[in-house]
């Protein structure tokens, strides 16, 4: 596995952006690696790969907010950082309307709206991330577990959902406020990843039904911001929680200038393919997928440029490779009965759009795809008693897990950090809207031999320290046993899946179960 990462977190790959040469290094290191394994071509055309449309546009973006008789002009990258999806050559929005509409969430099923029906198309709309954390009527030190999950995220609470509200309402901007806690990431991982190139799938409208800017805030520059609106903050972040909150006009206007620079391209998904050794199940399958994308190459940036992304995700290649090795050289009489697909996705920095593609254009049915198992980095810090599960209770594959974890003597536990949304964040996530059982982990945090907190410290360094920046480089204190041993038991716990006489399944109240089970009655008549 340390092989693999190597190669791919090399300076020589330049941080595997698309569209650079690192992509075209990327792929042929896979297509090889899969090739020497023996492993069939996964598209059905006979080729490793699948054409990914993209189109790339880098934004330079001014603002300035009419507030208060003043012209405020927040700083790029400081303050703000704002972008437009639109495939066009400049985007203009001016003295739009300004409405803080709280966490700018609709949810029937919770009663709750932060519209209330006021209308703001052509308005810019200012909201704060992740979902409202609703207090426990019964013990105001804990969050209602009736209301968006309690403490874990919701798809309410992810940035890309808030978003796609803003475009559905017709608003002209949309401003989400960053607050390093909730978000689960620093404001210069924002910044380092907004600005600079981004992709989006390439579509026939370019991208006009979404919302004309899409950006975030500084918490700071929110709140100075609010102050010369004569508003208080944190009264009406307050206010936000309950549900009779409404929009509030803070009497202020808007604008923006974007100009882009486009290009369209071709980016690639890997795919390889370990046919089931039973002919009535060989057309069913299991999705081993990691994305072998990261951030690139910054020419801007002094010093060190390349976004290596050892630990995210040349690791989960790597994880991927092993376990694709693993079922190759399994002899005949225990080759799985139904078949393995080895996907490696791009641009999932980008917003998945790798796997959003594939699930879009599956190049197998999912109709007969059983579940996707996702890799999104591997335990670093030695072999540990547990492994997480990212959305624990969702579907039976956690039975599987905890069943093959339990021989080994270790255990199946429930994410640490359900509130940094990592469920909404990886791969796996394009797989469950589309109804597939999707399973994803984290690294376990209680590292045998070593001191009670040695796991946790370990994340939180990567976090505050090395997630999306140039320093996800190999590490002299990395232990690779424990990424081994997590890659052994996802190898086993998909061999079962693929031997197994019943299908995973998403369990009841699952917020995909209704996707899946309405699929499966679509391909049975």
């Amino acid at each position: 596995m340390l092989a693999h990462i190597k190669v791919l977190s090399s300076d020589e790959f330049e941080g595997r952006g698309p569209g650079t040469p690192g992509e075209e290094l990327s792929v042929n290191y896979l297509k090889q690696e899969f090739s020497g394994l023996g492993l069939l071509p996964g598209n059905p055309d006979g080729t490793y790969v699948q054409k990914v449309p993209l189109v790339g546009i880098v934004s330079t973006t001014s603002a300035s907010f009419e507030v208060g008789g003043k012209t405020l002009t927040p700083a790029v990258l400081n303050d703000f950082v704002a972008v437009t999806r639109h495939v066009a050559p400049s985007v203009d929005v001016k003295d739009s309307g300004v409405v803080f509409v709280g966490y700018g969430v609709v949810a029937p099923e919770y009663g709750w709206d932060d519209f209330k029906g006021v209308d703001v198309r052509g308005k810019t709309v200012i909201m704060l991330i992740n979902d409202p954390p609703v207090p426990d009527p019964n013990d105001p030190t804990k969050l209602d577990e009736k209301m968006f999950k309690g403490k874990a995220m919701t798809y309410y609470g992810r940035w890309t959902y808030k978003y796609e509200e803003a475009s559905a309402k017709g608003a002209a901007a949309c401003l989400i406020v960053h607050e390093t806690g909730p978000a689960g990431y620093p404001f210069a991982v924002v910044a380092g990843s907004w600005g600079r190139e981004n992709f989006s799938l390439e579509t026939p409208d370019g991208n006009a039904n979404r919302v004309s800017v899409e950006g975030w805030l500084t918490l700071a520059y929110a709140k100075s911001f609010f102050t010369a609106a004569g508003f208080d903050f944190d009264a009406l972040k307050a206010a936000a929680v309950r549900k009779d909150f409404r929009p509030v006009d803070l009497n202020a206007k808007a604008s923006f200038s974007i100009t882009n620079k486009i290009r369209s391209m071709a980016s690639r998904n890997v795919i390889a393919k370990l046919e089931g050794s039973d002919p009535s199940l060989r057309d069913e399958y299991i999705i081993y997928s990691a994305h072998w994308d990261h951030l690139g190459r910054n020419p801007r940036l002094k010093g060190d440029q390349i976004f290596n992304g050892a630990a995210d995700n040349a690791s989960g290649c790597a994880g991927v490779l092993e376990i694709a090795r693993k079922f190759s050289n399994l002899p005949a009489a225990e080759r799985p009965k139904r078949s393995i697909l080895f996907l490696a996705v791009t641009a999932e920095e980008q917003g998945l759009l790798g796997s959003e593609f594939y699930a879009q254009h599956p190049l197998y049915p999912l109709t007969k795809t059983l579940a996707d198992i996702n890799i999104d980095g591997m335990q670093l810090a030695g072999p540990s008693r547990d492994i997480e599960v990212v959305g624990y209770g969702n579907s039976t594959l956690d039975d599987v897990a905890a069943r093959i974890l339990k021989e080994e003597g270790r255990v199946l536990v429930p994410e640490t950090d359900p509130e940094k949304g990592h469920f909404y964040r990886s791969d796996h996530f394009e797989f469950a809207k589309a109804g597939v059982p999707a399973f994803y982990t984290n690294a376990g945090l209680d590292i045998i031999g070593k001191a009670a907190d040695y796991g946790r410290m370990h994340r939180d360094y990567y976090v505050a320290n090395d997630y999306h920046k140039v320093t996800d480089e190999i590490k002299p204190w990395w232990d690779l046993r424990g990424a081994a041993d997590d890659a052994d038991m996802l190898f086993r716990m998909g061999l079962a899946v693929a031997q197994g006489d019943t299908w995973p399944e998403w369990k009841p109240g699952c917020e995909f179960k209704a996707r899946r089970d309405e699929m499966m009655a679509g391909a049975q008549h």
